[in-house]
């Protein structure tokens, strides 16, 4: 069993991944707890959809570039760049999903980790109205 200070490490680094998810206007994010979980990969596995491969592409960044600034942490291992369709970022205990929206549909990590404890984070709204 993972040490309470580990978990706390994991709690925040997933904050630090949504908030920047948001800061590229990530669209449906959902973080799946995955720490009560037998024979679960990481703590956390954050997902979120892009509408075009450039959104993709910053998303990924703006989360690479958020935890390094937070946290010092440097992804151990990232994957599909250079697809451009989905962009995976493990952090060993939080795993960053960053799709396209057709490919996340299609692989629908959701369902397949369905006993997960799954947090909905709502969207930010953006203020445009004048007083």
């Amino acid at each position: 069993m993972k040490s309470t200070l580990v978990r706390q490490d994991s709690d925040n680094l997933a904050d630090v991944v949504v908030r920047g998810m948001q800061e590229k206007k990530a669209a449906d994010i959902v973080v799946l707890n995955l720490k009560e979980l037998k024979n679960a990969v990481a703590d956390y596995f954050v997902i979120c959809s892009a509408s075009s491969d450039t959104q993709l592409d910053a998303i990924a960044r703006s989360v690479e570039e958020e935890v390094e600034k937070l946290t010092g942490q440097s992804p151990w291992q990232s994957e599909g760049r250079m697809n451009r369709e989905w962009v995976l970022l493990d952090y060993v205990d939080v795993v960053v999903h960053v799709f396209l929206r057709d490919r996340r549909a299609f692989y629908a990590l959701e369902e397949l980790w369905g006993d997960a404890a799954i947090t909905y984070v709502e969207e930010e709204e953006t203020s445009t109205a004048v007083k």
